[in-house]
């Protein structure tokens, strides 16, 4: 069953939020080498119930504050359920290198969740 494996922080200065989020709960947040602007976000020990995630940059007024994501076996067989059921695309599949496939979308409500293939190999 696909669950939520990660959660997206959407800032307009992502550098105060990392601050922040530091500051008060002691979240160890770096700076990701990859194509974007990404902050990546261990929220305690692997042994803790619970998820990491990330910082973003806020791309337009209107995104949300926060993303979960979820993982799947297959975004594109994912992406035609999601619309079969009401759902639509916000940003199509798109590679995040060494990590996998992802897709942003929105639910009935209007509520924005991604969803990501893991694949190692993507370019």
């Amino acid at each position: 069953m696909p669950r939520v494996v990660h959660f997206e922080i959407c800032a307009d200065d992502p550098e105060r939020a990392s601050k922040f989020y530091t500051d008060v709960f002691g979240w160890q947040i770096n700076k990701w080498d990859g194509p974007v602007d990404y902050w990546l976000t261990a929220t305690g020990s692997r042994e803790q119930p619970g998820i990491d995630g990330g910082i973003m940059r806020r791309e337009s007024p209107t995104m949300p504050g926060v993303i979960n994501t979820i993982d799947v076996a297959s975004v594109d067989a994912m992406v035609e359920q999601i619309v079969a059921h009401g759902g639509s695309v916000a940003m199509p599949k798109t590679s995040v290198p060494g990590m996998g496939y992802i897709a942003y979308c929105l639910d009935t409500e209007g509520n924005m969740f991604s969803i990501m293939e893991e694949d190692l190999s993507a370019v």
